[in-house]
Formats: C-alpha cells, structure tokens, sequence
C-alpha cells in the first residue's frame, strides 16, 4: 500500500469548468432562437445577411488573429449581433466591410480576445453608420414571404443601392419624426420595421435569463439598463404625455438586444457590482434622452459605446476596500 502524495501547484488550486470557448458557444447557442425570430419575419434576406457577417467575422478573425484562433467562439458572436443589428435589406458587401471592421478596430488592434475597451460588433454598427447612412436606415417591411429578397441584397460594392419595393419606418422613427404610435401587441412579437434584432424582444430576454442562469451573464446590468429605461421614460410621459411610455420604450429598437448582449460583454463592462449598476443606469439615461431629445430616433449603439468607454474609470471608483485597511486622514 503506497501512502499518498501531496502534490504542490501554484494557484488557483480550484478551477471551474466554464472556459472562454464554453462561455461564447452557450451565447452563440442562445442566439440561435434569436436569428430564427429574425428568420420567420424576413425569411432568408436574413438569414443571408447574419451569414455573411459571421463568415467575414471568422475569416478575419482567423487572418489577423493570433494563431489564427477562431474557436473560441467570439468572432461568431461578433459577426452574430452585426448581423441582428441590420437592416435585413442591407447589401451584403456592406455587411461583410463592417464586420472586417469590427474584427480588426474593433478587437485586434487592441490586442485581440479580452483586450478590447469597445464592444466589437457595435465598433463595427458604427462604422456602417457614418459611412453607410442611407443604406443602414432603410427599413424592409417584415413579410413577403420566407424567400423573397428585401433590399438590395446584391449590390455591387461602391455603387448605388436600388431601393425596396416595399419599406417602412420604425416604431421610434414613426413616433419621432411623426408622431404616430405602435401597437404594443406588434412591439412584443416582433412584427414591425427595424432591424434583424428587434424583432425578438421575448427571445432575447429568454436567452439572458438562461444566460444569467448559467452565471455567463451579470443580471445587474440588463436589470439596470431597462429598469433606468423605465423609470425615466414613465417620468418624462407623466410629464409630457406626448413623450413615449414605459413599456414602448421598452419594447422598440434594439433596447433589448443592446441590454441583454452587448452591454453585458464581459470585457468591456465593469467587473465590480456596484459598477455594474452604474454601468447599466448610465447606458438606461442615455438612451432615453437620445430618444426624446436627440436628433436619432435610436440611441442604444451611442450609449453602450459611451459608457464602454467609461468602464476603467467606473471600476477605479467603485473598488471595494481591501479588507483588513482603513483610510488615513492626512492631519
């Protein structure tokens, strides 16, 4: 009988099982449901345009990555949320310049996978945005059938996109720009204008609800962010009922795919609790006011991106004391 080894290894002696690559694969898998809500209203111009943006985010990824590492599964959940955060009648040649963007300014040029201070696909959103702005806000109608084509899908790259035979305005573009509401009914299942992503609002929060429950997702910051969201908006329409309420502010736009999958990227939002709060509250603010008072009728890509960058500094503030310290008054 030979007598037990005590075996010596650095820290950490107790590791978990979760890794990276287990991390991103359950939010890509809970992004599938998501990408098939976008799929039942806009058949396969959806498809194609989510396709195109994970392929080109992957052969990016593995061109300029180091080692070419590409099963890690964060260049598919980047190219995943460009796709959703899409027109589904945007070109494609567009779609696959912004998530090459997203991928190298985005995330390799900060020193790739966890080292990005941006959210990578709303890196990539932005860039669509300023160069693409026609393009990028107009809005297919949803229908048609599951193959019918919406936009100008195939457009040659640099020339002139033809427009859709059939578009129509967001809920936020119609309540903005002409004062005309949405029925809460087709908010909540989907069946309006907008992007891929905001068409799924309950499959989004089913999605972050499993998520949080696996302990892959912090709920404090989604729970910030649409709590704030509410909160101010109901305020502001006590106020003013000519203001949008609560629950339409909280079911138009990209609010809910913003607040569940992006705000909540682990590398760039704070890693304190109390950072956390302040993060999503920060993010709920901003997008009420760029709502009410901006010159967009969006403000979701704007705030998370604002407060990713304010994210050190938030972390530096709401550092817990180091247990067994006090502070020491200079007199």
């Amino acid at each position: 009988m030979t007598a037990d080894k005590l075996i010596v290894t650095a820290s950490p002696h107790i590791r978990s099982l979760d890794s990276t690559p287990r991390i991103m694969w359950h939010v890509v898998a809970s992004l599938v449901p998501v990408v098939l809500s976008a799929a039942w209203f806009f058949g396969v111009s959806a498809l194609l345009q989510i396709a195109t943006a994970v392929a080109v985010a992957l052969l990016t990824e593995r061109s300029t990555g180091k080692g070419g590492a590409i099963a890690d599964g964060s260049a598919t959940i980047t190219g995943l949320l460009l796709g959703l955060s899409l027109p589904a009648g945007f070109p494609l040649w567009m779609t696959a310049l912004g998530a090459a963007f997203a991928i190298v300014f985005g995330k390799q040029v900060w020193g790739g996978l966890g080292q990005n201070v941006f959210n990578p696909a709303l890196v990539g959103r932005a860039f669509l945005q300023a160069a693409f702005p026609v393009a990028i806000t107009t809005w297919p109608s949803a229908g048609g059938g599951f193959f019918t084509l919406h936009g100008d899908l195939f457009a040659m790259p640099l020339t002139h996109p033809l427009p859709d035979a059939v578009t129509s305005a967001t809920p936020l573009g119609l309540l903005k720009f002409e004062g005309k509401g949405t029925p809460l009914t087709d908010l909540v299942i989907g069946s309006t204008g907008g992007s891929l992503g905001e068409t799924a609002a309950l499959v989004i929060l089913a999605g972050g609800i499993y998520l949080a429950w696996r302990g892959y997702l912090n709920w404090r910051i989604p729970v910030s962010v649409l709590v704030t969201v509410m909160a101010l908006s109901a305020t502001i329409h006590f106020v003013d009922a000519t203001k949008p309420d609560a629950l339409f502010m909280l079911f138009s736009g990209g609010l809910m795919l913003g607040a569940v999958y992006m705000a909540t990227d682990m590398v760039t939002s704070p890693i304190t609790n109390l950072g956390r709060w302040v993060f999503g509250a920060g993010i709920g603010i901003l997008v009420v006011v760029i709502r009410v008072w901006g010159g967009l009728p969006e403000g979701v890509m704007y705030a998370i991106l604002f407060m990713n960058a304010l994210t050190p500094f938030i972390n530096r503030a709401t550092q817990p004391r180091v247990f067994g310290t006090r502070l020491v008054s200079a007199t």
